[in-house]
Protein backbone atom coordinates (compact mmCIF):
# COMPACT_ATOMS: atom_id res chain seq x y z
CA UNK A 1 0.00 0.00 0.00
CA UNK A 2 1.58 3.64 -0.98
CA UNK A 3 1.66 6.37 0.87
CA UNK A 4 -1.47 8.20 -0.87
CA UNK A 5 -3.58 4.87 -0.80
CA UNK A 6 -2.95 4.92 3.43
CA UNK A 7 -3.58 8.78 3.89
CA UNK A 8 -6.69 8.67 2.02
CA UNK A 9 -8.41 5.50 4.12
CA UNK A 10 -6.97 7.32 7.08
CA UNK A 11 -8.91 10.41 5.85
CA UNK A 12 -12.70 8.44 5.26
CA UNK A 13 -11.58 6.98 8.72
CA UNK A 14 -11.37 10.15 10.32
CA UNK A 15 -14.60 11.69 8.22
CA UNK A 16 -16.80 8.93 9.48
CA UNK A 17 -15.91 9.13 13.21
CA UNK A 18 -16.30 12.72 13.30
CA UNK A 19 -20.23 12.54 11.56
CA UNK A 20 -22.60 11.81 14.14
CA UNK A 21 -24.72 8.61 13.06
CA UNK A 22 -28.06 8.90 15.30
CA UNK A 23 -29.54 6.47 17.13
CA UNK A 24 -32.71 4.19 15.95
CA UNK A 25 -35.05 4.58 18.15
CA UNK A 26 -33.63 6.75 20.60
CA UNK A 27 -36.36 7.13 22.09
CA UNK A 28 -37.71 4.42 23.24
CA UNK A 29 -37.75 3.61 26.54
CA UNK A 30 -35.96 0.23 27.03
CA UNK A 31 -37.47 -2.34 29.51
CA UNK A 32 -34.98 -4.34 31.30
CA UNK A 33 -36.71 -5.52 33.73
CA UNK A 34 -37.71 -9.38 33.41
CA UNK A 35 -39.84 -11.54 30.61
CA UNK A 36 -39.46 -14.71 32.57
CA UNK A 37 -42.10 -15.38 35.27
CA UNK A 38 -40.91 -16.33 38.41
CA UNK A 39 -41.50 -19.94 39.73
CA UNK A 40 -42.94 -20.34 42.99
CA UNK A 41 -40.04 -21.43 44.70
CA UNK A 42 -38.09 -18.93 46.87
CA UNK A 43 -35.24 -17.51 45.19
CA UNK A 44 -32.68 -18.98 47.46
CA UNK A 45 -33.74 -22.16 46.98
CA UNK A 46 -34.18 -21.77 42.92
CA UNK A 47 -30.36 -20.21 42.84
CA UNK A 48 -29.19 -23.18 45.20
CA UNK A 49 -30.90 -25.84 42.48
CA UNK A 50 -29.87 -24.17 39.63
CA UNK A 51 -25.98 -23.33 40.47
CA UNK A 52 -25.31 -26.69 41.95
CA UNK A 53 -26.51 -28.47 38.96
CA UNK A 54 -24.21 -26.55 36.52
CA UNK A 55 -21.38 -27.98 39.16
CA UNK A 56 -21.21 -25.11 41.40
CA UNK A 57 -20.64 -25.71 45.50
CA UNK A 58 -23.61 -23.58 47.21
CA UNK A 59 -23.34 -23.25 50.85
CA UNK A 60 -26.16 -21.19 53.19
CA UNK A 61 -25.23 -19.31 56.28
CA UNK A 62 -27.25 -17.84 58.58
CA UNK A 63 -25.58 -15.30 59.39
CA UNK A 64 -21.55 -13.77 58.98
CA UNK A 65 -20.29 -15.93 61.81
CA UNK A 66 -21.51 -19.10 60.48
CA UNK A 67 -20.02 -17.82 57.04
CA UNK A 68 -16.45 -17.24 58.47
CA UNK A 69 -16.82 -20.68 60.34
CA UNK A 70 -17.49 -22.70 56.88
CA UNK A 71 -14.95 -20.64 55.74
CA UNK A 72 -12.55 -21.76 58.30
CA UNK A 73 -13.91 -25.51 57.81
CA UNK A 74 -13.54 -25.56 53.99
CA UNK A 75 -9.84 -23.92 53.96
CA UNK A 76 -8.67 -26.47 56.23
CA UNK A 77 -10.14 -29.11 54.59
CA UNK A 78 -8.87 -28.42 51.14
CA UNK A 79 -5.14 -27.23 52.89
CA UNK A 80 -5.24 -23.89 52.19
CA UNK A 81 -2.79 -21.48 52.84
CA UNK A 82 -2.68 -18.66 50.04
CA UNK A 83 -6.05 -17.22 49.73
CA UNK A 84 -6.53 -13.86 47.70
CA UNK A 85 -8.63 -10.88 48.45
CA UNK A 86 -8.23 -7.31 47.69
CA UNK A 87 -11.61 -5.97 48.92
CA UNK A 88 -11.39 -3.53 52.03
CA UNK A 89 -14.78 -4.17 53.42
CA UNK A 90 -14.83 -7.85 52.77
CA UNK A 91 -11.36 -8.39 54.29
CA UNK A 92 -13.29 -6.23 57.52
CA UNK A 93 -16.18 -8.61 57.92
CA UNK A 94 -14.15 -11.79 57.80
CA UNK A 95 -11.69 -10.69 60.04
CA UNK A 96 -13.84 -9.57 63.07
CA UNK A 97 -15.76 -12.99 62.30
CA UNK A 98 -13.16 -15.16 63.08
CA UNK A 99 -11.77 -15.77 59.44
CA UNK A 100 -8.35 -14.35 58.61
CA UNK A 101 -6.89 -16.36 55.98
CA UNK A 102 -7.02 -13.76 53.15
CA UNK A 103 -3.26 -12.10 53.83
CA UNK A 104 -1.47 -14.22 50.31
CA UNK A 105 -0.58 -10.90 48.20
CA UNK A 106 -0.51 -12.67 44.59
CA UNK A 107 -3.05 -13.32 42.54
CA UNK A 108 -1.13 -15.28 40.11
CA UNK A 109 -0.02 -18.10 42.52
CA UNK A 110 -2.93 -18.26 44.70
CA UNK A 111 -4.93 -20.81 45.27
CA UNK A 112 -8.23 -19.51 45.54
CA UNK A 113 -9.50 -15.97 45.33
CA UNK A 114 -12.91 -14.31 47.74
CA UNK A 115 -14.93 -11.72 46.21
CA UNK A 116 -18.14 -9.99 46.86
CA UNK A 117 -20.68 -9.94 43.41
CA UNK A 118 -23.32 -7.44 42.26
CA UNK A 119 -26.63 -10.02 41.92
CA UNK A 120 -27.32 -13.77 41.95
CA UNK A 121 -29.77 -14.64 39.14
CA UNK A 122 -31.94 -17.48 40.49
CA UNK A 123 -33.45 -18.37 37.00
CA UNK A 124 -29.62 -19.75 36.05
CA UNK A 125 -27.96 -20.13 38.66
CA UNK A 126 -25.81 -17.45 37.87
CA UNK A 127 -22.89 -14.58 39.35
CA UNK A 128 -23.46 -10.64 37.96
CA UNK A 129 -20.11 -9.27 39.12
CA UNK A 130 -18.44 -5.93 37.06
CA UNK A 131 -15.84 -3.80 37.18
CA UNK A 132 -16.47 -1.35 39.18
CA UNK A 133 -16.05 -4.22 42.58
CA UNK A 134 -13.33 -3.53 44.90
CA UNK A 135 -11.79 -6.86 43.30
CA UNK A 136 -11.61 -5.24 39.76
CA UNK A 137 -11.59 -7.31 36.76
CA UNK A 138 -9.84 -10.33 37.57
CA UNK A 139 -9.57 -11.65 40.39
CA UNK A 140 -12.77 -13.79 40.08
CA UNK A 141 -11.19 -15.20 36.41
CA UNK A 142 -7.26 -15.91 37.27
CA UNK A 143 -7.83 -17.81 40.65
CA UNK A 144 -7.61 -21.79 40.41
CA UNK A 145 -10.90 -21.41 42.65
CA UNK A 146 -12.91 -18.59 43.27
CA UNK A 147 -15.33 -18.25 46.32
CA UNK A 148 -18.12 -15.83 46.45
CA UNK A 149 -19.78 -14.19 49.12
CA UNK A 150 -23.39 -12.78 48.44
CA UNK A 151 -26.26 -12.12 50.58
CA UNK A 152 -29.83 -13.00 50.28
CA UNK A 153 -30.98 -9.32 49.58
CA UNK A 154 -28.48 -9.45 46.08
CA UNK A 155 -30.88 -12.09 44.68
CA UNK A 156 -33.20 -11.66 41.86
CA UNK A 157 -35.30 -13.81 39.78
CA UNK A 158 -33.73 -12.77 36.08
CA UNK A 159 -30.73 -10.84 33.95
CA UNK A 160 -33.08 -8.25 33.40
CA UNK A 161 -33.96 -7.68 37.45
CA UNK A 162 -30.16 -7.39 37.97
CA UNK A 163 -29.76 -5.26 34.79
CA UNK A 164 -32.56 -3.07 35.98
CA UNK A 165 -30.86 -2.55 39.70
CA UNK A 166 -27.46 -2.07 38.63
CA UNK A 167 -28.88 0.79 35.97
CA UNK A 168 -30.67 2.30 39.31
CA UNK A 169 -27.06 1.83 41.34
CA UNK A 170 -25.03 3.49 39.24
CA UNK A 171 -27.32 5.81 38.19
CA UNK A 172 -27.06 4.77 34.15
CA UNK A 173 -23.13 4.79 34.46
CA UNK A 174 -22.85 1.09 33.64
CA UNK A 175 -19.78 -0.05 35.07
CA UNK A 176 -17.49 -0.95 31.46
CA UNK A 177 -17.14 -4.90 32.40
CA UNK A 178 -20.48 -6.71 33.49
CA UNK A 179 -19.51 -10.49 33.83
CA UNK A 180 -21.91 -13.52 34.45
CA UNK A 181 -20.13 -16.30 35.67
CA UNK A 182 -22.05 -19.90 35.88
CA UNK A 183 -20.10 -22.31 37.49
CA UNK A 184 -16.52 -22.92 36.79
CA UNK A 185 -15.57 -23.08 32.90
CA UNK A 186 -16.44 -25.86 30.95
CA UNK A 187 -15.79 -26.68 27.23
CA UNK A 188 -16.88 -29.74 25.20
CA UNK A 189 -15.19 -28.48 21.72
CA UNK A 190 -12.48 -31.15 22.25
CA UNK A 191 -14.26 -34.92 20.79
CA UNK A 192 -17.35 -33.95 22.43
CA UNK A 193 -16.16 -34.38 26.23
CA UNK A 194 -17.28 -32.12 28.45
CA UNK A 195 -14.19 -30.41 30.12
CA UNK A 196 -14.13 -27.95 33.29
CA UNK A 197 -11.52 -25.73 34.45
CA UNK A 198 -10.06 -25.12 30.82
CA UNK A 199 -10.44 -21.65 31.16
CA UNK A 200 -11.20 -19.73 34.72
CA UNK A 201 -11.51 -21.21 37.79
CA UNK A 202 -12.16 -24.93 38.17
CA UNK A 203 -14.33 -24.45 41.01
CA UNK A 204 -16.65 -22.11 42.55
CA UNK A 205 -18.16 -21.65 46.15
CA UNK A 206 -21.17 -19.81 46.34
CA UNK A 207 -21.57 -18.88 49.99
CA UNK A 208 -25.13 -17.02 50.48
CA UNK A 209 -25.91 -15.35 54.01
CA UNK A 210 -29.27 -15.01 54.98
CA UNK A 211 -29.51 -10.94 56.18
Amino acid sequence: MDDNTRDKILFRIKQALEKKTSLPFENVQTNLKSTFQPSTQELEIEFAKNFSEISGKFSFCENEKQLAEQLNALTAAKKWTKIYCREPELKYTLSINGFKNFEYPDLNTCQASITYCEFLIARTGSILLSSQQKSGRNTSVFAPVHICIAYTKQLVYDIGDALYLLQEKYNNNLPSLITLASGPSRTADIEKTLVTGVHGPKEVFLFLVDE
